[in-house]
């Protein structure tokens, strides 16, 4: 009952952030893109060589002109962020698939390097582009993080999913090839795709821990309407009547195993580098087509369609096609998602942030979370073991309500 109650407020909360309004000139709106500390950066490559149904962010088959195209607009975007007075050290690179050219890609990352004092580079790839070359490239370029979308290593799942991934054994080897070459190897799992069975979840978790891999994200199936449609004609009913059964085995395995949770979702041998910007920063700057930013209680959207980004950028203008102010209330409640969710909560922090106690400004939120035991701790909030379920069933909800705006850009190209 208690996941279904979080669930159904945060789906409610979520579903605010589609109420834009639309920005006709962005450089106008740029005032409201307060320079501040903490910043982090996600860069968006929107280009992919076959396109996952389940998949919700904004993407492209892979076509060079265009992605060589983008990567020209991808840097003048960033000038004109350096310009504005932001200066980054923690980036992300998600997509589509950032590795589909590799010079490009290179190229980009030097002009980040060039500009500013880079710390550290998580960046997302996929085990099909696990060549020794590309490796070694990404190696060179400074890649801290690679996380690998592997999302099953049984061939059937995958066929299902419509994953191109290769032969299971050829995708462990390719695993194996990127161990130790990196502060942080991350492979990504889906789970609760329609027929997938909690037995078949659970050998793909055994798996991950025999290889020693160094850390695993496991995402909960979140697709928009017309995605859930489409997989339901392609499969079966998509529900969420069988997610918890998946999501404890994920504790079993790994949360009372030798692992460490670094958020609801991920799990680390240690402690490890995570790609959760929205959990590592109170802000962030998102570049690219279709990305998103959060920057002073503003929530912002590039345009999503390849053409209109490039006219924008070429016309000397931010690509932000759509922006909402948050309320203080939906700042303070955004805030306690994101930190749930990073499975702590520092009470100061929230009291310098938002200018008072968490007790009284967030109270029956607090009361209700308390009382039903998914936190403890007085200075320090930590989610408890009986809270991990519930607080990936708001992270779930939330990124559901951000792919049914998601959904609506990509179809009418905003």
């Amino acid at each position: 009952m208690i996941p279904e109650i979080v669930g159904f407020i945060t789906r409610r909360e979520g579903r605010k952030f589609h109420s834009l309004n639309t920005v006709d000139d962005s450089l106008a709106k740029a005032e409201r893109l307060v320079k501040r500390d903490g910043i982090s950066l996600y860069v968006h490559i929107p280009f992919c060589r076959s396109l996952c149904p389940f998949c919700c962010f904004n993407r492209y088959l892979f076509q060079e002109d265009l992605a060589r195209r983008y990567f020209i607009d991808l840097k003048q975007e960033l000038e004109t962020y350096r310009r504005l007075g932001f200066s980054f050290e923690d980036v992300y690179f998600g997509g589509g698939t950032p590795t589909v050219l590799m010079d490009e890609l290179g190229d980009f990352i030097g002009q980040l390097r060039k500009q500013f004092k880079i710390k550290q580079i998580s960046l997302e790839t996929t085990p099909r582009e696990l060549s020794e070359q590309n490796i070694k490239l990404l190696n060179e370029y400074g890649i801290n993080r690679l996380s690998i979308g592997v999302q099953s290593f049984d061939e059937q799942i995958l066929k299902t999913m419509g994953r191109v991934n290769g032969p299971a054994e050829e995708v462990k080897d390719r695993l194996l090839m990127c161990q130790g070459q990196f502060d942080t190897l991350n492979v990504d799992f889906l789970f609760n795709f329609p027929g997938q069975t909690t037995e078949q979840f659970a050998a793909d978790v055994a798996i991950f821990k025999q290889l020693g891999i160094d850390q695993a994200t496991f995402y909960p199936l979140m697709p928009s309407p017309h995605k859930k449609d489409d997989l339901e004609r392609r499969f079966s009913r998509v529900d969420n009547y069988h997610e918890k059964n998946f999501y404890e085995i994920i504790l079993r395995e790994l949360y009372h195993g030798d692992f460490t949770p670094s958020t609801a979702w991920c799990f680390s041998r240690g402690e490890r580098m995570i790609d959760e910007y929205i959990i590592e920063s109170d802000d962030y700057i998102g570049i690219g087509s279709g990305s998103v930013s959060i920057v002073g209680g503003n929530f912002y959207v590039n345009s999503f369609s390849l053409d209109r980004y490039h006219e924008l950028i070429v016309s000397g203008r931010l690509p932000i096609v759509g922006w909402r102010g948050l309320s203080e209330k939906e700042k303070r409640r955004y805030y306690l998602l994101t930190k749930l969710f990073g499975l702590k909560l520092d009470k100061e922090a929230f009291r310098r942030r938002f200018g008072g106690d968490i007790g009284s400004q967030l109270r029956l939120e607090m009361a209700f979370f308390r009382s039903f035991g998914l936190v403890s701790g007085n200075n320090i909030l930590h989610v408890t073991e009986k809270g991990m379920y519930p607080v990936s069933v708001m992270m779930r909800e939330f990124f559901a309500a951000l792919n049914t705006l998601r959904e609506y850009y990509i179809e009418h190209q905003i």
